[in-house]
């Protein structure tokens, strides 16, 4: 009983969920180059039309030989940081880390044909490819395509290692464009974000496993999650007050959550999260090596503005595409 109730919410309240999970803000501005003008909107490709569309690396994780990598995301490596809707109490912690696998995880910065910005979370996953919700990129209410959308890896506090990394996007395959059902849209609700440089030769990027849900589920507490959202860091609280450039600047990292079901080909998982962290991914670490074994999408809340349960996307999809 309790299962059906979960997901008839579930199902009824995916489009709120949805617009619930991304963060409206301003534009990155941080350059010229950045945001202009002369941008081009990107290319959106159906998955039906996205035959030939591949990605690189076969699933594999990609660690660059000159980038350490560490277990311990709140460790910082620039030098000032040295020293919500969430599920039971917040076990988040702030991403300071610059080494991989943090660094292959950053911000979809987006704009709306009505001149609105607004933020979610992204991973790379080959060199040139960001792996996020279709919602981060079309409206589930309109169905209008976002007219910019880019892409800022690892960015703490504001801030990129370098802001000649900051990546256009400029081709989008998504799974759905929010015309089926709302069953339909919730489980394609996924995106692939084509860069317009290949930054993840230098940021790594992260590999995937598609799992059986029994697997899945048996690893209870087994799970990392990583978003941006925008109720995080609360800088009011005495520990944070160095982030100055904001909540939704620096991602939050929840260690030891589970994927607890799998409802009608979607999952449902216990990870805290809050609007600007859809499209983060649930990494699992596989013979010392991180994998994206589901994605983050939605949330469901009680009427008085709690969370009940998390909704998550199946990654099998992606086998699809694996090119050499």
């Amino acid at each position: 009983m309790k299962s059906t109730i979960i997901n008839k919410k579930a199902i009824a309240l995916f489009i709120a969920a949805c617009l619930g999970g991304i963060t409206l803000n301003t534009w990155w501005n941080a350059n010229a180059q950045t945001a202009t003008s002369t941008e081009k909107a990107p290319k959106y490709t159906s998955l039906q039309d996205a035959k030939n569309f591949q990605i690189k690396g076969k699933g594999n994780a990609f660690q660059p030989s000159n980038l350490q990598q560490t277990d311990k995301p709140d460790q910082a490596d620039d030098k000032q940081f040295r020293r919500r809707a969430v599920i039971g109490w917040d076990d988040r912690i702030p991403l300071l880390s610059r080494k991989y696998p943090w660094s292959a995880i950053g911000r979809v910065q987006g704009l709306t044909t009505e001149g609105k910005g607004y933020h979610c979370t992204g991973t790379l996953i080959s060199e040139d490819i960001v792996l996020t919700n279709a919602h981060c990129v079309i409206d589930p209410e309109t169905r209008q395509l976002s007219a910019k959308v880019a892409f800022l890896p690892n960015v703490i506090n504001r801030k990129v290692a370098d802001e000649e990394d900051i990546a256009q996007v400029e081709n989008v395959v998504y799974g759905t464009d929010f015309s089926g059902t709302q069953l339909e849209n919730q489980i394609n609700d996924w995106a692939l974000l084509k860069l317009n440089k290949p930054i993840g030769l230098k940021y790594g990027y992260l590999g995937w496993k598609s799992l059986p849900t029994a697997t899945l589920t048996k690893n209870r507490n087994k799970y990392i999650f990583v978003g941006y959202s925008g109720d995080f860091p609360n800088n009011n609280k005495a520990q944070y007050q160095f982030f100055t450039a904001g909540q939704g600047w620096t991602a939050s990292v929840e260690k030891g959550c589970s994927i607890v079901s799998e409802e009608n080909n979607f999952l449902l998982h216990d990870c805290d999260t809050s609007g600007g962290s859809s499209g983060g991914p649930i990494i699992g670490v596989i013979n010392n090596r991180p994998y994206i074994v589901a994605l983050n999408n939605a949330e469901i809340k009680s009427r008085d503005g709690r969370g009940i349960i998390n909704l998550g996307v199946k990654i099998d999809f992606l086998n699809r595409f694996e090119g050499n």
